[in-house]
């Protein structure tokens, strides 16, 4: 960041020249100092009184042994574009925001309120990231919370990210921004459920071994059915961790499933349903139910 000094007189010339530079909403004649955006195409005048009670920077900054006369009004070159400064300095001046619609943005804001020592605009995307459009993608919500510490929203986030195949590679730029950290835990977590559900489904009451006699007949029973529709549940909490898809058309119209709720003993005397596809479906709903949801 740099910054320099010049009287109020040149400023309000350069302004005479370009008089749309100057930010409609930060324009009072007595404030003291002029914040320009990256390029000079946008102005902002303000009290540095006010910069003082909301910026950590700028309070110290004010602390150093000014050059400027009383008379002169200082200019301060910032790195952040337009877009940027305007909303920050609307969150911390109270005034009216104007809509913030992207994570870009939100990320913008976020670095320059770190950068400059601001704790009011952190608390107000704090609340923002929680509303729509924003809860589309909860990926970089989780991203934004783990980054500044956000505990609640990082693990609402997580559970928003179980609707997801971390393995996609349409996920991979997404997956890239989070810290080394923030991304172990959410592989944990997708882990975590797909073998929570493969321990329990190899458990009673499920049938578990290859062979097993009928509990009518004696007859030999091969449960190579149950197998593969266990193999292909395991695989699709891999894809889908929510589990939502197994407990909805996946269970009632998989060939996998329609095969295990066909299948019956083979004596000819006996042809026993194997599999009680009501209770079956309870258990599993119970056991995806009772899975770690958030990191």
């Amino acid at each position: 960041m740099l910054s320099e000094s010049s009287s109020r007189e040149d400023l309000e010339d350069n302004l005479a020249i370009q008089p749309d530079n100057l930010h409609p909403d930060f324009t009072e004649e007595n404030a003291d100092v002029v914040l320009a955006a990256n390029g000079g195409n946008r102005l902002f005048r303000v009290h540095s009184i006010h910069l003082k009670k909301v910026s950590g920077f700028f309070r110290a900054m004010y602390t150093l042994p000014q050059s400027s006369a009383p008379t002169k009004i200082q200019t301060v070159y910032l790195d952040e574009d337009a877009e940027t400064l305007d909303r920050l300095l609307c969150m911390v001046s109270g005034l009216p925001l104007p809509p913030i619609e992207s994570y870009d943005m939100i990320d913008a804001i976020l670095y320059a309120a770190e950068k400059y020592d601001m704790p009011g605009p952190p608390s107000i995307v704090r609340v923002l990231v929680m509303t729509p459009p924003f809860l589309e993608d909860p990926l970089r919500l989780y991203g934004v919370a783990c980054r500044y510490g956000w505990d609640k929203e990082a693990k609402f986030a997580s559970t928003r990210t179980l609707s997801y195949n971390l393995y996609d590679p349409s996920l991979r730029p997404a997956l890239q921004r989070l810290s080394s950290n923030a991304l172990l835990n959410l592989i944990i977590l997708h882990r975590s459920r797909r073998e929570g559900l493969r321990k329990c489904l190899d458990t009673q009451p499920f049938v578990s071994g290859s062979d097993a006699t009928c509990i009518q007949c004696q007859a030999m029973i091969d449960y190579h059915t149950w197998r593969e529709l266990k193999y292909k549940m395991i695989l699709e909490m891999d894809a889908r961790p929510q589990g939502d898809t197994i407990l909805g058309a996946g269970l009632d119209h998989w060939p996998e499933a329609e095969a295990c709720w066909r299948a019956v003993c083979p004596s000819a005397n006996c042809r026993r349903f194997l599999y009680d596809k009501v209770e079956t479906l309870r258990v599993i709903r119970d056991c995806i139910d009772a899975l770690p949801q958030t990191i």
